[in-house]
C-alpha cells in the first residue's frame, strides 16, 4: 500500500531524480509497490527504469546506517564467487555518493529496477515454495562469513518481542474499557500466550543461539521471481539487514508465504496456514544450509514459526490503539483487522504443531548429526 503521488511526493521530486547519475530525459515517475514504510517510485529515464526511494526517517532513526550496511553487504558478496544471489544495485549521485539528502534532510536513493523479474501474490506450487526457502537459505549461507560487527543496527529493537509485548500491555492498560469486544478478545489472546514473547530472547541471552546476519523482512513481497514464475532470483528491501536471529527470518518468511489469504484479510475465521507450502520452504532452506544449524537452533524453529505472527499482531494492534502512526492504512480499523488475522494465524499454526515439528525434524535430520559449525 502506498500513499498517492500527490500526498507522498514533494513538489521537487523530478529535481531529486535529476541529481542521480542517469541519462536524460526523465520520463514518468509513478508510485511503486505496496510498501508500508518507505515512499517508493518507479522512474523512467534515458530508456531505463529505476527505483527511486525516500527512506522513512521517522521509522529508521539513522538512515545513513542502512546505506552503510548496503555498501558492506555489496562488497562482501562481490568478493565471493558463484553466489547465485542477486540484489538490486545502487545508482550513484552525480557527486559520486550512493544517496542524497533533500532540503528537509530526508535521504533518497536510486536503485536498478530488475526488469526481468516479478513478485508473486501467493505461492502456487511446491517448486515455488522450495525456491523461496532456497533463496533465503542461500542468503544466510553467503552472509555467514560476514562478521556481524561490520553491520550497524538500522532498526534498534526490531523483533524484540518482549518490548513489543510490554508496549502493547501499557497502551492497552491506558485505554482500558475502550475499543469494544474485538480489542478485549485480542487482549485475552495475548495474555494467554505472553510466555511466547520470551522464547528466542531467553535462548539468546543464555548463549544457546547466536546473533547472525539476517535480512529482517523476507516476506513474499520482497522475493523476486523470474518471469516464468519458477525460479527465485533476488531479495529486495534490504533496509533491515543487520545482526539478528535466523529464526526470525525463517519464521517471518513462513508467516508471509503460508498464510494463503494474506495479511490484509478482514475475515480472521478464514485464515489458514498451508503446511504443504511450509514443507517446501523448509526443504528448500535446509538444502542450502545443510550442516549449518546446530540442534538448539533447530529446536526453536517451531516456536519461531508461531512467534512471528504473534509479534506482528502485537505491532498491528498497538499501532491501532496509538492512532495508526506506524503502518499506513487505507481505512479506519485496518490495523485491528490485520492484528486479528495474525492472531488467527497463530492459532492455525498451533493446530498443526505435530505436523510442523515432524516437518522440521525431517528437513533438518542431517543437521542433527553434523559437527560442522559454519556459522
Amino acid at each position: 500500500m502506498h500513499q498517492s503521488l500527490a500526498t507522498s511526493c514533494p513538489p521537487n521530486l523530478r529535481d531529486i531524480a535529476a541529481r542521480f547519475a542517469i541519462a536524460h530525459p526523465l520520463g514518468a515517475i509513478e508510485p511503486l509497490g505496496r510498501g508500508l514504510i518507505n515512499d517508493t517510485f518507479c522512474l523512467d529515464a534515458g530508456g531505463q527504469r529505476y527505483v527511486l526511494q525516500r527512506i522513512n526517517g521517522a521509522v529508521f532513526p539513522a538512515p545513513e546506517r542502512i546505506m552503510d550496511n548496503l555498501r558492506v553487504l555489496g562488497v562482501h558478496l562481490a568478493e565471493l564467487t558463484g553466489t547465485d544471489l542477486r540484489l538490486p544495485s545502487l545508482i550513484a549521485t552525480r557527486e559520486g555518493g550512493d544517496f542524497l539528502r533533500d532540503a528537509d534532510g530526508a535521504i533518497w536513493r536510486l536503485m536498478e529496477f530488475i526488469s526481468d523479474a516479478v513478485t508473486l501474490t501467493r505461492i502456487e506450487n511446491d517448486t515455488q515454495a522450495c525456491e523461496v526457502g532456497a533463496l533465503l537459505g542461500r542468503f544466510h549461507r553467503l552472509v555467514a562469513s560476514l562478521p556481524i560487527e561490520r553491520l550497524a543496527l538500522t532498526l534498534p529493537g526490531f523483533h524484540a518481542t518482549p518490548k513489543y509485548l510490554k508496549r502493547f500491555l501499557s497502551v492497552a492498560e491506558q485505554g482500558q474499557g475502550q475499543g469494544g469486544q474485538a480489542i478485549r478478545d485480542c487482549l485475552d489472546f495475548v495474555i494467554e500466550r505472553m510466555w511466547l514473547a520470551d522464547v528466542l530472547e531467553t535462548s539468546l541471552k543464555a548463549g544457546e543461539i547466536p546473533l547472525r546476519v539476517t535480512h529482517g523482512d523476507p516476506k513474499l513481497d520482497n522475493i523476486l521471481f523470474a518471469r516464468d514464475g519458477v525460479h527465485a532470483l533476488a531479495l529486495i528491501d534490504l533496509d533491515t539487514v543487520q545482526p539478528g536471529l535466523i529464526q526470525h527470518d525463517l519464521g517471518d518468511c513462513l508467516r508471509s508465504c503460508c498464510n494463503r489469504d494474506g495479511d490484509g484479510t478482514r475475515n480472521s475465521a478464514e485464515v489458514r496456514f498451508d503446511t504443504t507450502i511450509c514443507a517446501g520452504i523448509l526443504a528448500g532452506y535446509a538444502s542450502e544450509t545443510r550442516g549449518f544449524l546446530p540442534q538448539p537452533d533447530i529446536d526453536l524453529l517451531y516456536d519461531a514459526i508461531r512467534l512471528m505472527p504473534f509479534e506482528l499482531g502485537l505491532r498491528f494492534l498497538t499501532d491501532h490503539l496509538e492512532g495508526d502512526h506506524y503502518f499506513r492504512i487505507d481505512e479506519p480499523g485496518q490495523n485491528l483487522h490485520k492484528a486479528r488475522a495474525q492472531f488467527a494465524l497463530v492459532t492455525e499454526i498451533e493446530s498443526h504443531e505435530e505436523t510442523l515439528r515432524a516437518l522440521i525434524a525431517n528437513c533438518f535430520a542431517h543437521d542433527l548429526n553434523s559437527v560442522a559449525q559454519h556459522w
